[in-house]
């Protein structure tokens, strides 16, 4: 059997150290693994499947003899490293945003578009973690019915934004149950000039604003979507616009989906029983016993969730539902670690 050096990049962070886990619980053949981070983590120490590794500092040299390379280590750092993993003979899938919008860079959500896989050059990308859970939720829909337009509000975690988000996030709920001052130096994203509390509150604010007042966040969702299902991230063919909010919710995006299909005889029924046939998917739709999907109940697992189906009433072929999925493995590490494993099974992977 053919195994593989396995190198994660950014590997002490939020998705880094879930790539770590999914790795440990994937099918791949793994003969080695290096866990790379920045120098100040250099040194430190962590366990694959039981074994001690130490962290080393990412250069260039790291990728020598790696076979496969998980990266979440920030856009900057995957520019300037991935293509020097590629260099040495490294298949590499960055859970950054620095390659998605590359037409030579593949986009893949496993469950939507692995035949896009064979076009790789050395580098696959990870969708944006919004975009992942919609689109494999869209995916049965758009092959039975067709879909004219998607209509997104996203209600999304406060890890989306890092670790260190996440723990601002919490501090400020200690502070405002403690009737103390809350300070936000992170959120809603790091790079702009005002930051405001999360705890108790609602961002309309994912990422930096851009032309006519969408976010960078939202036109990530429109352009990735047309991407992974047309290939096309300009396609006209499927219209789609989104409104992105940061709630004030540990762990696992929520999501306010209107699909119009091209069919419009189609019914919710048929749309439910579409959906529950779908890869990845599992469907929570009972009204009548109050079960829909719950970010909650969705940390720690692999799967999307969707409910909440039914018909617009004022427009014939459109639909609204609710989907759900743990932002930091569906999202991002275990999207990323199924990419590889799709790369083994399908040979697509080729070791030095």
């Amino acid at each position: 059997m053919r195994t593989y050096n396995v190198a994660i990049l950014g590997a002490t962070g939020a998705v880094g150290t879930r790539l770590v886990e999914q790795l440990e619980q994937s099918t791949i053949p793994v003969a080695s693994v290096k866990l790379l981070a920045s120098a100040r983590s250099a040194g430190k120490k962590a366990t694959f499947k039981g074994e001690e590794v130490t962290i080393e500092e990412a250069t260039p040299e790291s990728f020598e003899g790696v076979d496969i390379v998980l990266a979440s280590a920030g856009g900057s750092v995957s520019k300037r490293l991935l293509p020097e993993a590629v260099k040495r003979g490294a298949v590499c899938i960055d859970n950054t945003s620095a390659f998605r919008m590359d037409p030579e860079v593949p986009l893949v959500v496993p469950e939507v578009n692995p035949e896009q896989l064979k076009n790789h050059h050395g580098i696959i990308a990870n969708p944006n973690c919004s975009t992942i859970q919609m689109v494999v939720a869209l995916k049965p829909v758009f092959e039975k019915f067709g879909i004219e337009q998607v209509i997104v509000s996203t209600y999304q975690a406060a890890s989306g934004a890092g670790q260190s988000a996440l723990n601002e996030f919490l501090q400020e709920s200690r502070d405002y149950l403690n009737d103390k001052e809350m300070s936000a130096e992170i959120l809603p994203t790091a790079s702009d000039k005002k930051h405001y509390p999360l705890a108790f509150n609602l961002l309309p604010q994912i990422d930096v604003f851009e032309d006519e007042g969408y976010t960078h966040e939202e036109w990530k969702m429109i352009h990735e979507t047309k991407k992974i299902l047309l290939n096309d991230m300009n396609a006209a063919d499927l219209k789609v616009t989104a409104t992105c909010v940061r709630v004030p919710v540990p762990i696992s995006h929520g999501e306010s989906v209107y699909v119009q299909v091209k069919d419009k005889k189609v019914t919710a029924d048929d749309i439910r029983a579409a959906i529950a046939e779908g890869e990845g998917i599992v469907l929570q739709d009972d009204p009548s016993q109050q079960i829909y999907p719950q970010p909650l109940n969705a940390v720690g697992t692999r799967e999307t969730y969707v409910g909440r189906i039914r018909p617009d009433q004022e427009n014939a072929g459109a639909f609204n539902m609710w989907v759900v999925s743990d932002n930091l493995l569906k999202g991002a590490a275990w999207n990323t670690v199924e990419i590889a494993e799709r790369l083994v099974q399908e040979d697509l992977v080729h070791p030095q």
